[in-house]
């Protein structure tokens, strides 16, 4: 073995441990998410960059929106793995603001060609006649099931 060989070789396996490092360090932070209010629902936008909707759970439970992602890595043909770096199995979370009721069953998921997942939860009316629906739907835990499709239906947990 030459010299540039043996370099090449410990220079690869350092590439990727420190790859694996920053793998790791993404798994464990939060999935970064935007979360915006209209007059008709809340739009929580979660950082899903080669996700697929097989790849992506949705959940509403106790008054937050949860996200895991489980993405794969494809093999490409002539090419080998030098820099193991995107973290693979992602969590992140959305709390719903104090006093904003949602609807976890018209809730909607979406994955976009820009590589995010907005999930769209309507906002319920709380006047005196509609207050006990509303804090059944808060009390309930809600599936977002992902289908392998942009669109994301919603399935109940309960």
């Amino acid at each position: 073995m030459t010299l540039r060989e043996f370099g090449r070789s410990v220079g690869g396996r350092v590439l990727r441990r420190i790859g694996r490092v920053a793998g790791s360090v993404q798994e464990r932070r939060p999935i970064p998410v935007d979360l915006l209010e209209s007059d008709d629902a809340l739009l929580a936008v979660f950082d899903a960059a080669g996700a697929t909707g097989s790849d992506v759970q949705v959940r509403f439970s106790r008054g937050a929106v949860h996200v895991r992602i489980d993405r794969f890595r494809e093999s490409h043909e002539d090419f080998e793995m030098r820099f193991p770096g995107r973290g693979l199995s992602l969590d992140g979370k959305a709390e719903i603001p104090d006093g904003v009721t949602i609807d976890p069953e018209a809730a909607t998921a979406t994955l976009t060609d820009a590589g995010t997942l907005e999930v769209l939860l309507p906002k319920v009316e709380t006047d005196a006649t509609a207050s006990d629906a509303a804090d059944s739907l808060d009390a309930d835990d809600e599936a977002i099931d992902a289908a392998d499709s942009e669109s994301v239906g919603v399935g109940s947990d309960a």
